[in-house]
């Protein structure tokens, strides 16, 4: 019989009950901050990194984990389980998932790592599925069929206020010689298929505020809408906003806002937020 330990990389947005509850093993990211390191979720919160990003004078550096650090996750994981899926982040953002996949390589355990595609909420609710089902017996056969449905009908869309980190990240180098130019830029980025786009460029706030209006209208227009996330870096008047409104047209589907990741906060910079969502 088949047993199945689901893990995930630290830029996942999960509670640390569902952490618990579902028995989700987490690998966490390195985080640099004017010389000082942190392991992310281990030696720093969510709160305080983004303190620190805030007052700090140089752009913070996010690292994949280490080999050692993947190593160590998987050896922790008891003999009796058959398998172990690591659910990890999409690669436009970190090269998190070529460490997991070498570390798949070198161990003797039946490991396969899995591009989710998304980050944050978004790859939340495929790690969440994964585990859930893991509790239940199923088969990675199985849960491999269940999430990719979960990935096919997810939703993620970014607001970014201050283009400064994005550019410097180099997340959207391809980008960088029209937006730079632009004072007072404001993104809404889209992540499907493994890409960082942009959907909408505007001076000013009211880009996000009109773009996100149309998302409010999609999520009204969609049946069977399973979960929603917020997940935001530091500022919370547009949030509760968006909360405001999903509690009007979708009042019985479970919402989650929660600070992002390091890795996320550092390349989306002082007032990004995300709205994520998936449907069955």
């Amino acid at each position: 019989m088949s047993k199945v330990k689901i893990l995930a990389d630290s830029s996942v947005q999960l509670t640390p009950e569902e952490i618990e509850k579902y028995d989700i093993g987490i690998v966490p990211l390195t985080i640099s901050i004017d010389d000082k390191t942190y392991t992310d979720g281990v030696d720093i919160t969510r709160e305080k990194f983004v303190e620190e990003m805030d007052s700090s004078k140089d752009l913070p550096k996010t690292s994949q984990p280490s080999i050692g650090t993947f190593m160590k996750v998987i050896d922790d994981v008891p003999e009796d389980y058959t398998d172990i899926l690591a659910l990890i982040m999409t690669p436009s953002i970190s090269g998190t998932i070529n460490a997991a996949r070498q570390v798949a390589d070198m161990t003797d355990r039946n490991v396969e790592v899995i591009d989710t595609e998304f980050t944050d909420r978004a790859q939340g609710f495929q790690v969440l599925k994964a585990a859930k089902m893991a509790q239940e017996g199923k088969s990675a056969e199985e849960i491999k069929a269940a999430i990719q449905k979960v990935r096919d009908h997810t939703y993620l869309y970014m607001g970014v206020t201050s283009i400064e980190n994005i550019l410097r990240g180099g997340r959207l180098s391809r980008f960088a010689g029209t937006l730079s130019t632009l004072l007072n830029i404001n993104l809404v980025l889209i992540v499907k298929n493994n890409s960082l786009d942009i959907a909408k460029r505007g001076r000013g706030r009211k880009t996000i505020e009109k773009y996100m209006n149309n998302v409010m209208e999609e999520i009204k227009s969609l049946e069977n809408i399973k979960a929603i996330g917020i997940s935001y870096v530091d500022k919370m008047d547009y949030v509760n906003e968006l909360k405001e409104k999903l509690a009007e047209i979708v009042p019985n589907v479970p919402l989650l806002i929660r600070v992002t990741s390091p890795v996320i906060a550092t390349h989306a910079g002082s007032g990004a937020f995300a709205i994520e969502f998936y449907t069955e």
